[in-house]
């Protein structure tokens, strides 16, 4: 298992090289001069000349990528050409909220989506079963900001609800920081749930058609001990693959509800960045998620080991 998890970690290095060569190029590839949308009016050509010297942008491609990538290598994300701030200090302090967002969905996702799963799988055919495959469709269809708009809607209209202006960390008050985030967090667990449930469904179908069910139940176990201690474990890989692939979009796809919700998270800040042209913050940004979600995926991997016993990593 070592050795496996040290070879993966080993191959996350091409994969972020990469992707940090692509981000680089899109963002140099940007129609515009950076330097006179910085400055705007103000711009002379002594100016524009010092603030390109200032930042690097006079350099050859090759020389600003590996100035950057020298500076990451040693922790150094560069600073934004905005504000003047360190990066990764604040990629750090933003992903803090994204991170809290995403876990709550997905807690929401997963104690809505299972157990409904389960039901359509157990009641396969009945009411119950097309109930849930409806649910899980709109779940799927319906874009998760269309939903927000809708629920913030109806919430503001019967509840006089209406979205905080200003963000609470968890730490600093649980219960506010709670409500601030259980709207977005049940918007975007509403979205993740249609999928993990689909798959829940399917993937219980098909392990309940198995000779070792057959066998568990001729022995005369109850249903219930047939469903949740074997049919549930064997068909868990499926669904931890999709659940481990939507948390890991969802830490650099929250933009827009971070948007809605006036939430200060990663997504956020990605797109200030790219609405005020500042490279310097997107690509750390984009480099700091694509690191978080191979690191999602390399857990998921070693995860289905202990789920099923027949995989065995060298």
């Amino acid at each position: 298992m070592l050795t496996y998890i040290i070879r993966r970690i080993l191959m996350l290095i091409p994969v972020l090289f990469g992707v940090s060569v692509f981000i680089f190029i899109i963002m140099r590839i940007v129609p515009g001069d950076l330097a006179m949308t910085i400055l705007g009016n103000n711009a002379t050509p002594e100016s524009l000349r010092q603030l390109r010297e200032d930042f690097g942008l006079n350099l050859p491609l090759y020389v600003q990528y590996f100035n950057w990538m020298g500076g990451v290598l040693t922790g150094d994300f560069g600073q934004s050409m905005r504000t003047g701030q360190e990066v990764l200090p604040d990629i750090l302090n933003r992903f803090k909220l994204t991170f809290e967002l995403t876990l709550l969905s997905a807690f929401i996702s997963w104690i809505i989506a299972i157990p409904l799963g389960i039901i359509a799988a157990v009641k396969r055919n009945t009411n119950a079963d097309f109930g849930v495959r409806l649910i899980s469709l709109l779940g799927v269809s319906v874009p998760n900001f269309a939903l927000a708009i809708i629920i913030i809607l109806v919430l503001s209209l019967a509840f006089s609800y209406s979205p905080p202006i200003e963000y609470v960390g968890f730490f600093e008050n649980p219960l506010q920081n709670l409500e601030i985030m259980i709207i977005p967090a049940i918007v975007l667990g509403s979205s993740m749930a249609g999928a993990v449930m689909r798959m829940t469904r399917s993937s219980i179908l098909e392990i309940l058609r198995q000779d070792f069910i057959r066998t568990i139940r001729a022995k005369g176990a109850r249903e219930r001990i047939v469903i949740f201690n074997h049919a549930l474990r064997n068909a868990m890989i499926p669904i931890l693959t999709i659940i481990g692939l939507q948390v890991g979009t969802l830490l650099g796809g929250t933009v827009i509800i971070e948007q809605i919700f006036s939430l200060p998270g990663l997504g956020q800040l990605v797109l200030t960045a790219i609405n005020q042209r500042d490279f310097i913050v997107v690509q750390g940004a984009v480099l700091f998620i694509a690191f978080v979600f191979v690191l999602i995926n390399l857990l998921v991997d070693v995860l289905y080991s202990y789920l099923d016993p027949r995989i065995k990593y060298k």
